[in-house]
């Protein structure tokens, strides 16, 4: 097949982000700035009619979508439909804590301290993050990387089933779960770098995987 064009937009900008705070399954509101986020990623997505319009089941998600399909000049759907299987990574009790704080309390777990969770991506790469994550988390709660990977195979599974070869999808998720399906789709290189608010990831779904064709890409104007 020729594929499947997914348009996958990280939300804007919500104040955990602004105040350095893991956010996985928790939620908070879009700043004035994320809200700006989703109409900028809007404005460079205007010019293609989407088949299909999602975005994971938080509201950061969703509000961003809507905003973003506020600007469409192609006749796409004005509401997106919810896929709860986009969602961010669970960070379990390491959700709404300061990041710099979350990072120093795990650094005893790993070969090096690190200040900044791209770091440590960078470093020992994503599969071994999460489950670093998973491991620390006294609560049992966080996601370990076969349990991200087995609801991100379901999700694509399911827009396959609702969409065919030459469609153009637009789905609104998180930074870390784009983050994680580049490197899923073999690009590690890519998952070592952090997502703007806003930003877009072409993917190319194909029956084999998927092609990466452009990725946290915050000014190219789509067509």
């Amino acid at each position: 097949m020729a594929g499947i064009d997914v348009y996958m937009v990280r939300h804007g900008q919500t104040y955990f982000n602004l105040l350095r705070r893991f956010q996985g399954f928790s939620d908070a509101p879009l700043t004035d700035a994320g809200i700006q986020d989703g109409h900028k990623a809007g404005q460079r997505l205007a010019k293609i009619h989407f088949d299909g319009a999602y975005s994971s089941d938080l509201t950061r998600a969703i509000h961003t979508a809507r905003y973003a399909l506020s600007e469409n000049q192609a006749q796409s759907p004005v509401e997106p439909t919810t896929l709860p299987n986009f969602r961010e990574e669970n960070f379990g009790s390491f959700e709404g804590r300061d990041s710099q704080v979350t990072l120093t309390d795990l650094n005893a777990r790993v070969p090096k301290a690190y200040n900044a969770y791209a770091d440590m991506v960078e470093d020992l790469g994503m599969p071994v993050v999460m489950d670093i994550f998973h491991d620390a988390d006294p609560y049992h709660l966080a996601e370990s990387y076969q349990e991200f990977v087995n609801r991100i195979e379901a999700g694509f599974k399911d827009l396959k089933s609702r969409h065919q070869d030459g469609d153009k999808v637009l789905l609104v998720s998180h930074g870390t779960t784009i983050r994680a399906i580049a490197d899923y789709f073999g690009h590690p290189e890519m998952a070592a770098h952090s997502v703007h608010n806003g930003a877009v990831m072409h993917l190319r779904l194909k029956d084999d995987g998927a092609d990466i064709l452009a990725f946290n890409d915050i000014t190219t104007v789509f067509d």
